[in-house]
C-alpha cells in the first residue's frame, strides 16, 4: 500500500527537499504552505512523481485551515501515515525589549501554535484510520538546545517545540503513533545565506558559519521515515561539523 506524508513549509528549503525526498522514493505526499505558487514550483521539480503530490495552500497559524487541508488529504488519499511538521520562521536579531507584543505573537503563531495544530490533526487522523498509527516528525532546531543572541521568540518557541514531541510521543504510544524530532544547525539553502557572510556570535562579533549539504537533512529525515512504527528516533541532530554550537557561548 502506497504511504501518504503531510510536509509543510513545503514550497522552499528544508520543506521542499524533504518532500521530494520522498516523493522519490514512492509516497504520496501532501505540501502544505502559504505560496500556492511556491508549493506548484515543489510538485513540478518532482518530475514523473508530481502525479503523487497534493499541492494544499494553508497557513499553518489558523487553525480551522489546518483542519480543512488534513480532511483535505484524508478524503483524496484515505490515510495518513507520516507528518513532517516543518514550518517556521524567525526574526532579525533583536534583544527582548525591542521585540513587539505582534512579532511575538507572529512568531508563537506559526512555530508553536501551527506546529500544535498540524500534530493535532495528524495525530485525530492517524488514531482512527485502520490500521492505526503513524508517524510525526518536528522540526525542531540547536535552537531548541542553545540559543543564538537576540533570538529571544524563535528560541523559545523551539524549545517548546521539543515539549510537544516528548508529551505527544507519550500519548502516541497506545494507538501506535511514533513521534520524533529532527533538529537542523546551518543547512545551505536560500534561508541561511546570510550565514556564510557573518552572523552575530555571543561574544558581540560577526563571523561566517560551516553550513552543510540540504542533502545531509533529507537523508536524515528519510532514515527516520523509513523506519517501522515499533522503532522511534525521538530526537536527532544534523549539523555542519564545525558550527558552533558545543560550546557556542
Amino acid at each position: 500500500m502506497m504511504q501518504t506524508a503531510v510536509v509543510t513549509g513545503a514550497g522552499s528549503g528544508i520543506g521542499r527537499a524533504c518532500a521530494l525526498g520522498l516523493l522519490a522514493e514512492g509516497w504520496q505526499v501532501a505540501l502544505l504552505g502559504r505560496r500556492a505558487d511556491a508549493l506548484q514550483a515543489t510538485a513540478d521539480a518532482a518530475g514523473e512523481n508530481a502525479s503523487r503530490a497534493l499541492v494544499l495552500p494553508c497557513n499553518v497559524a489558523d487553525d480551522q485551515a489546518v483542519a480543512a487541508a488534513f480532511n483535505a488529504v484524508q478524503q483524496r488519499f484515505g490515510r495518513l501515515d507520516l507528518l513532517f511538521n516543518n514550518a517556521g520562521g524567525g526574526l532579525g536579531a533583536k534583544t527582548p525589549d525591542l521585540v513587539s507584543a505582534e512579532e511575538w505573537r507572529q512568531v508563537v503563531d506559526v512555530n508553536l501554535n501551527g506546529a500544535f495544530y498540524c500534530l493535532s490533526n495528524a495525530f485525530r487522523l492517524m488514531r482512527a484510520q485502520t490500521p492505526m498509527g503513524g508517524r510525526i516528525i518536528n522540526n525542531g532546531s540547536i535552537s531548541a538546545y542553545a540559543p543564538r543572541p537576540g533570538s529571544m521568540a524563535y528560541t523559545a518557541t523551539k524549545h517548546a517545540v521539543s515539549g510537544l514531541t516528548k508529551t505527544a510521543s507519550l500519548d502516541g504510544r497506545p494507538f501506535n503513533i511514533a513521534v520524533g524530532q529532527i533538529d537542523i544547525g546551518n543547512a545551505a539553502s536560500e534561508l541561511t545565506a546570510r550565514m556564510a557572510e557573518g552572523v552575530p556570535q555571543a561574544d558581540g562579533s560577526i563571523r561566517p558559519e560551516p553550513r552543510m549539504d540540504l542533502q545531509s537533512v533529507v537523508d536524515t529525515f528519510m532514515a527516520m521515515a523509513r523506519l517501522p512504527l515499533s522503532s522511534n528516533v525521538l530526537f536527532t541532530t544534523v549539523m555542519a561539523t564545525n558550527m558552533p554550537y558545543i560550546g557556542r557561548g
